[in-house]
Order: structure tokens, then C-alpha cells, then sequence
């Protein structure tokens, strides 16, 4: 989709880095991987202060694909003394340059919830092989559209201790494999976010109820689609913007929720 010239730069930014964030060392590494005869690159991000085995967390990025803002979350998370690996979801080299192409994009893995989960679980496959990860102690957070992969990938049955989805599309072709879901859901929700509405939050409620699913759902008041991205802007008239209080509180959740779930998946 990027001209050749452009997707050397992409590849070469995205390739082994080390940065600086508040006393810690934030590694990047750019990792080859496949889902069947699919080419993937994703990237694995962690603390290389750090020492020993931790909980992993599959990160699902947002429409545009992996991306700058994929890579702050992943940092994000890592500096929490986790082990991140950011799925690629839509395939080597793709990378959307406009919403139509992402919409394009996000639409084949819509249509085709298997493929979906079968990205989402190359991704999770490929977490666990990284030697600092415990696989005991994993789970899988994801925003906007790569929300809605952790919770189609928790529906699949994956051996997950949770998933976080943020402002993440929460509706599904196939409910009933909600009984599957083995660990702990947290949705946090923009409150009036229009894109994904609050008919589909109920939707998403009554099904997590029928699979006796133990979840949790936050709204966050003011705060619309892509609440956790700068990029996304200010203005919620637009149906996505970034609102800061709503980003740290949400954060804050998801913190707490790890703490618990890893906690637990020790014992």
C-alpha cells in the first residue's frame, strides 16, 4: 500500500530500538512471524530492566494497523513490567494510509470472524514464545477495532487470564461462543461514543450474562470513540476525539485489572 521508498523507512523505524523512559529501557524488536502461509511482522516490547519471566500482554492495534500510537500504547503497557507483543493483524506490509483503507482492511477480518481469531492467536502464539514471558500469567488488550480482535480471540477460547478492550467494538456474529471465554473481560467505554452504540453495549452485556462470563464494563462520561488517542483530535462532534481524563482513568482500571488477574494467575 506504501510506496517502496516509504515502506524502507517504515520498516527501518519499527526495527530493533532502545529508549529511555523514566529510568526504564524500553526495547523494541521487530519480529517475523506467520499465520498459516501468511507473512507477519509485529513487534515485542519490554523493560530490559526487568529480570526474569512476566506476564505477557497481546496487544491488538486500531484500524490503522501497527502504527506510531501502537507502539506508545505497547511502551505504555511494558513500563507497567510487562511483556508486549503487538499482533499484526491484517498481514506484512500493510499498512493503511487513510481511514477508507484501513475501513477496507478492518472489513475482511468483520466478515470473517475465524480469520480473525486466527490472527489474534498467531499473535498470542508468538507472545508466549518469547523466553521473559510467563505463560501462566497472559492476557490480550486492544483498541477500537483491535478491541473487538482480544474479545473475538477470548471467544475462541484462547487460555487468557483477561482481556482489556478499549473503546473497542464489542458486537459479534456469534455470541454463543462467549461460554468459551476462560479468563476475566474489562470494556472501557466512551459513554457517548456513536460509533459503537449503546445498543451495543447491552447486546454485549446480555451476552456476557448468558455465558456467565465474569466481566466488568466502565462508561466514561463525555468521552466518545478513540478516547485513549491524541491523534484522534478534539472534537466530539466528529464521533471520535481524545479526552485526557477519560484516557488516565481508564488506564488506571486497566492497571488495577492486571494487577488482579496476574495476581490470581499466580496460585
Amino acid at each position: 500500500m506504501f510506496n517502496a521508498s516509504f515502506r524502507t523507512i517504515w520498516i527501518a523505524a519499527m526495527a530493533l530500538v532502545s529508549t529511555s523512559l523514566a529510568g526504564a529501557a524500553i526495547r523494541t524488536e521487530t519480529v517475523e512471524y506467520q499465520q498459516g502461509a501468511t507473512p507477519l511482522q509485529g513487534l515485542l516490547v519490554y523493560d530490559t530492566a526487568v529480570k526474569g519471566k512476566r506476564p505477557g500482554v497481546l496487544l491488538a492495534s486500531d484500524w490503522m494497523g501497527i502504527s506510531d500510537q501502537s507502539r506508545r500504547y505497547a511502551e505504555k503497557t511494558a513500563k507497567l513490567g510487562y511483556v508486549v507483543f503487538v499482533a499484526d493483524i491484517y498481514g506484512k506490509g500493510v499498512h493503511p494510509r487513510d481511514f477508507k483503507e484501513a475501513g477496507t482492511q478492518a472489513a475482511i477480518y468483520r466478515s470473517d470472524r475465524a480469520l480473525m481469531q486466527a490472527r489474534a492467536q498467531a499473535g498470542l502464539d508468538q507472545l508466549l514464545r518469547a523466553r521473559n514471558v510467563d505463560p501462566a500469567r497472559v492476557a490480550a488488550q486492544g483498541y477500537c477495532f483491535g478491541g473487538g480482535v482480544v474479545l473475538e480471540l477470548a471467544r475462541s477460547g484462547a487460555n487468557l487470564a483477561g482481556v482489556v478492550s478499549f473503546h473497542g467494538s464489542l458486537e459479534t456474529p456469534h455470541p454463543e461462543q462467549a461460554k468459551n471465554i476462560k479468563g476475566k473481560v474489562l470494556v472501557l467505554h466512551g459513554a457517548d461514543d456513536p460509533i459503537v452504540t449503546q445498543d451495543e453495549v447491552r447486546a454485549f452485556i446480555e451476552e456476557m450474562r448468558q455465558a456467565g462470563v465474569d466481566w466488568r464494563l466502565t462508561q466514561f462520561g463525555g468521552a466518545v470513540h478513540s478516547f485513549t488517542n491524541p491523534t484522534a483530535g478534539s472534537d466530539n462532534s466528529k464521533g471520535a476525539a481524545y479526552n485526557a481524563r477519560a484516557d488516565e482513568r481508564s488506564w488506571e482500571e486497566a492497571t488495577l485489572f492486571y494487577k488482579e488477574i496476574f495476581a490470581a494467575a499466580r496460585h
